[in-house]
């Protein structure tokens, strides 16, 4: 019989972000997501910018993901990011900032001083940052509106 569950970890250099039993696992790979259910082959991956989702029972959760390597084996995936942040934690000002900032460099087309490379990365960085908190706040939303219905 297949198991119902898989432990994911998620951890960064500074700190361990998430240790919990979870039903689905959705990750930005290199070139695409991965979809990790229960009692998948083991495998190891390099992870690139995106939106990590897992579900825990009918809740789907939402993390961004910069960068790192995850390990998954049928039991248990650990994720080893460069950055990663839940969706509650995301300064929503703060990557608005980010998003203009990025966007008036990217603007100054034939600027030589312009660090075309970075302006970019930046841009996607603060991209995935407001996808991600939008999401996690529509959860903690829907959330708040189905306590107040019971």
């Amino acid at each position: 019989m297949l198991p119902t569950s898989i432990s994911l970890h998620v951890v960064t250099p500074e700190r361990q972000l998430l240790q919990e039993t979870v039903e689905s696992i959705q990750l930005p790979g290199q070139n695409g997501y991965l979809g990790i259910l229960p009692g998948h082959a083991p495998l190891i991956t390099e992870l690139g910018y995106g939106e990590m989702t897992y579900q825990k029972g009918k809740e789907l959760r939402h993390l961004t993901i910069m960068g790192g390597y995850a390990e998954v084996l049928g039991d248990r995936v650990t994720v080893l990011a460069e950055v990663a942040e839940r969706a509650e934690e995301i300064d929503v000002d703060r990557a608005r900032a980010a998003k203009e900032r990025a966007e008036k460099l990217l603007s100054r087309t034939g600027d030589k001083d312009v660090d075309w490379d970075a302006a970019t990365l930046a841009l996607r960085r603060s991209l995935i940052r407001l996808q991600t908190a939008t999401k996690g706040s529509l959860a903690a939303a829907a959330d708040d509106h189905y306590s107040v219905a019971q």
